[in-house]
């Protein structure tokens, strides 16, 4: 079996130094009745209601503690840099295939899993829920425990480590985890195509109902672009059926797309993140639109009041969040009401009942 990196009983000591520093501190800050928030790299701090409470770094809990690369998985410290775990992996020629964004360079594996976010392949390869196999936290109650496994076919029971993705540290804290990895594709190419809003998306709905290996899409207001992935021999055949223009630059595309360095990112705006059914039609609404997901997900650019987008989205059974450039008093994430509500906070009750850890970064009450 071939382990990499090959870790030597000093690094576990630290590691478990570093485990029992983090266990210490939630537990003074516990023990005094004291609001906890979670901080390591704060690449997405603009991603939030605004935080209260005292401050937790967790950036020096970092270190991949296993990886197998036969095993296609992968078990890392919550401040390890996403850089340092994707270098290590394309030495395998592995990779996270739910492309995590790196909004900075200081970006961690910890923040990529409790934000929850995925790139353009996410439809076609899966979400970072989808990757998650289990995890190690310390919930509000101060207590460390484990949930699923290390290997696909030991996570069984309550999944309760998928909660914690896109929770954004309101359920406790993520000490380490382990992920599903998969092999990077032999090549890729992406083509171009001259298309209206209204076509590419329906373009994109007809081409998901075939066989073609596409593992991302974007109309970016100009063109509708189409990755495929795989081997050359069915790229050639793809592209001959497709059509479209070979684009040069596809590999920089996709990394600004991922990471919100394209232009239509770089504005002073409101950047709405809205789920909508992939075959929707545009939103007839003012204001600069871009579509990832084959449709599923649109990125808004607008002016337009908070209350009119969402009325207009919850008229197409979608949800709104605000990404990016809120305003004082903006509800960042789309509000809970019923049934929906009551689940969240029976999970929040159960998981961090005092309601320590980063408290109102979703909503006022968790």
């Amino acid at each position: 079996m071939v382990n990499s990196p090959t870790l030597n009983l000093n690094d576990f000591k630290l590691m478990s130094d570093q485990t029992d520093s983090l266990h210490s501190q939630v537990s003074d800050f516990v023990a005094n009745k004291q609001h906890i928030q979670i901080c390591a790299g704060d690449s997405k701090a603009f991603y939030a209601q605004e935080k209260t409470g005292e401050q937790l770094d967790v950036k020096d809990h970092n270190g991949i503690v296993h990886y197998e690369p036969t095993e296609l998985v992968l078990t890392a410290r919550c401040g390890t840099p996403l850089k340092e775990i994707e270098n290590t992996l394309a030495e395998h020629n592995q990779m996270l295939a739910f492309e995590p964004p790196h909004f900075t360079e200081h970006s961690t594996f910890g923040g990529c899993l409790a934000a929850g976010l995925s790139g353009p392949r996410r439809p076609f390869a899966g979400a970072v829920r989808d990757f998650t196999l289990g995890m190690k936290i310390i919930n509000g109650k101060a207590e460390v425990l484990k949930f699923g496994g290390e290997v696909i076919k030991n996570v069984a029971g309550y999944d309760l480590s998928r909660l914690f993705v896109g929770s954004l540290g309101t359920l406790g804290l993520i000490l380490d985890a382990s992920v599903k990895v998969l092999p990077k594709p032999e090549t890729e190419i992406t083509l171009s195509f001259e298309l209206t809003q209204r076509a590419s998306i329906s373009r994109m709905n007809k081409l998901c109902l075939t066989n073609l290996p596409i593992s991302a899409s974007c109309f970016d207001g100009q063109q509708l672009r189409i990755r495929l992935s795989g081997s050359k021999i069915a790229l050639d055949a793809a592209k001959s059926r497709l059509g479209g223009e070979l684009f040069e630059h596809h590999t920089d595309f996709w990394q600004n797309i991922k990471n919100h360095q394209h232009d239509f990112f770089k504005t002073e705006k409101r950047i709405w993140r809205i789920s909508l059914s992939p075959s929707t039609a545009p939103l007839e609404i003012a204001g600069e639109q871009l579509n990832e997901w084959r449709g599923a997900l649109r990125w808004l650019c607008s002016d337009e009041s908070p209350e009119k987008i969402r009325a207009l989205v919850a008229k197409l059974h979608g949800h709104a969040t605000i990404f990016k450039n809120a305003q004082k008093d903006d509800l960042v994430f789309e509000p809970l009401r019923g049934k929906l509500h009551q689940l969240n906070m029976n999970v929040k009750l159960a998981m961090d009942p005092k309601g320590f850890f980063n408290q109102g970064t979703m909503y006022e009450s968790y």
